[in-house]
């Protein structure tokens, strides 16, 4: 595994997904009040990207990697949220429900991971 890899991808995965949701949480939630659907939109876009960049230059046990790729994932970020948002108790739409955003985080950074290092494995030959 690359460790040092998946942290820096785990750090800008986080930082992206702050950036972006204080950017476009004006946006949405004034035109959808009632739905609190960009976090999770961003986390998936930004996982992706990220996750895409570090399985696509491991050579052998991609699925593995994948897994554990996502759990570095989660752990920095879960870091870094109680580190810069839940200590100094920041009002932000990612710790208004926290619980729900860490197990959608969870589920959502583990899914995706290991579904990327599954389709790695995969010899696809598009003619």
């Amino acid at each position: 595994m690359k460790l040092k890899l998946a942290i820096i991808f785990g750090i800008l995965i986080w930082f992206l997904t702050y950036v972006f949701a204080n950017i476009f949480n004006p946006i949405f939630n004034n035109n959808l009040p009632y739905s609190n659907m960009l976090v999770p939109m961003i986390v998936i876009i930004v996982t992706g990207f990220f996750g895409i960049l570090y399985i696509r230059n491991i050579e052998t046990n991609e699925v593995i990697e994948g897994i554990l790729a996502g759990i570095v994932f989660i752990l920095i970020g879960t870091i870094l949220d109680y580190i810069f948002l839940v200590l100094p108790h920041t009002n932000n739409s990612i710790v208004a429900d926290y619980p729900m955003h860490i197990a959608l985080t969870i589920i959502i950074t583990l899914l995706i991971t290991t579904f990327l290092g599954y389709l790695a494995q995969m010899n696809i030959d598009l003619k």
